[in-house]
């Protein structure tokens, strides 16, 4: 049986397989739109679209690099999860590397859109050069050492892998690696050119562990190698203090917006602000019963794995993360180094149809477009927004960046200053205050966190998604 955090992860590798054969459709369109190569420069739509594909291309690549590093140590996981946990990590860097390899392919003879894809995006914090940086950590010679173990597992545990695809979650990994592990292929040549370059004590820390301690540090030591300190700093563990914590739950009421970030995630670099993340909490089962949600059609379906979910955590929210939207305990969104708390200005009524309307989309994928004109697939603020836009008359702004219409968290937060439909609640910040924060002192930390409406990104359009 599998861990819930393997299970996650197996959703998310699965998911993006699919969404990367979009990426690549995308990407081909884009090769034949372009009229750029004709008339020496992009068109505004070519270049909005390149930016579009740009942003969509890196969020999803780092959601494949925390699946690959998300556990520091082989000694973490169990000796009968140990195969699953290598499939998992192995698909996910076929996945990376496959991606890679197809956007070299189509546009290394194409310097203008090289050119184009290798522009930062400050507001999403990529960096310029990107593109290169993908294409030489595809022919590292460190990286063909580290890989080197990888294959040498899979190959040694082809069978046992594959019968793995017995299990529904793991069917789907068991295919991307049939179908693309040839893209990982490292040649005797090039393991043994590697090994030359590979430094001696690293060598023989390599030579001391078991296969597979080597072949899932190889994967990781490649994802880190590629995203770099910029991006994660390893061993970093977010958590809440216990003491504000425990303040946080004697403060929370269903339906409240939870604001957090973490440190040296990967996932900050790609979404605007200092908060990048919102969740939906729902509280426990007595409070959504007191709320009159018990017979709710949405809640009914769930209402045992609402009271299973987690045994030594009663608390509920519903939060879209790289692995989709699910009902999670409160311990995930306090898996963070700072968190703000927002309520709605709603009546009990008001707020328990808002969580039975975000209940509508729990199991739906992660929206690695950022697009909030789709609804098949959503971002962790969508969440907010489906749940409550238009009760009461309640509206939120809608943001273009980078060529999409969104609503980040930082957004969430103005709305909850300015008193518009939402007001702050507390909020703990441990760069500006050591301890969790009320009233106007909340207030004067989370300004300090936010940029003013008016210095958001150039060309953003603050209105209701109705309005556009």
């Amino acid at each position: 049986m599998l861990s819930d955090a393997l299970q996650a992860q197996a959703r998310t590798v699965a998911h993006l397989a699919v969404y990367f054969e979009e990426l690549k459709q995308a990407a081909l369109r884009l090769r034949e739109q372009f009229g750029a190569r004709q008339r020496g420069f992009f068109s505004p739509r070519e270049d909005e679209a390149a930016r579009q594909l740009l942003v969509s291309y890196w969020m999803a690549r780092s959601a494949l690099f925390e699946v690959v590093i998300d556990y520091r140590d082989a000694d973490e996981v169990p000796e009968s999860l140990r195969p699953a946990r290598f499939l998992i990590a192995y698909a996910a860097a076929v996945l990376l590397v496959d991606a890679g390899r197809f956007l070299r392919e189509q546009y290394h003879d194409q310097p203008m859109i090289r050119a184009k894809l290798n522009e930062p995006d400050p507001h999403f914090g990529i960096p310029p050069g990107s593109f290169d940086t993908v294409q030489r950590s595809l022919t590292s010679p460190v990286h063909g050492w580290h890989l080197y173990h990888a294959v040498k597992y899979h190959l040694e545990h082809a069978d046992e892998l594959r019968r793995l695809g017995v299990d529904p979650q793991l069917a789907p990994l068991v295919d991307i690696v049939d179908r693309l592990a040839h893209r990982l292929h490292v040649s005797v040549m090039d393991f043994a050119q590697a090994r030359l370059r590979v430094r001696t004590q690293q060598l023989a820390n390599a030579v001391r562990r078991g296969l597979f301690d080597r072949a899932l540090y190889g994967l990781q030591k490649v994802a880190c190698l590629m995203v770099t300190d910029r991006f994660t700093r390893l061993g970093h563990q977010p958590s809440l203090p216990a003491p504000v914590a425990d303040e946080l739950r004697a403060l929370l009421r269903p339906g409240d917006v939870i604001v957090n970030r973490k440190e040296f995630a990967l996932t900050n670099y790609f979404l605007p602000g200092y908060w990048p993340h919102a969740a939906l909490y729902l509280g426990e089962c007595d409070d959504l019963e007191r709320l009159g949600l018990r017979q709710h059609d949405e809640l009914t379906p769930r209402w045992q794995r609402l009271r299973e979910l987690d045994d030594q955590e009663t608390r509920r929210v519903l939060e879209a993360l790289r692995d989709g939207v699910w009902l999670r305990s409160l311990r995930t969104p306090f898996r963070a180094d700072a968190v703000a708390i927002m309520r709605p200005k709603l009546t009990p009524d008001d707020i328990a149809q808002a969580i039975g309307r975000g209940l509508l989309h729990e199991g739906k994928p992660y929206d690695f477009d950022f697009d909030l004109t789709r609804s098949d697939r959503l971002v962790c603020t969508e969440v907010v927004y489906r749940s409550y836009e238009g009760i009461r008359g309640l509206r939120f702004p809608v943001t273009r960046r980078a060529g999409r219409l969104t609503i980040a968290a930082e957004d969430l937060l103005q709305m909850a200053l300015a008193r518009t439909h939402f007001e702050p609640v507390a909020v703990y910040a441990p760069r500006l205050t050591p301890r969790l924060l009320r009233g106007s002192e909340a207030d004067s930390v989370l300004l300090a966190t936010l940029p003013s409406p008016l210095s958001s990104e150039a060309g953003s359009d603050w209105m209701s998604l109705d309005e556009y």
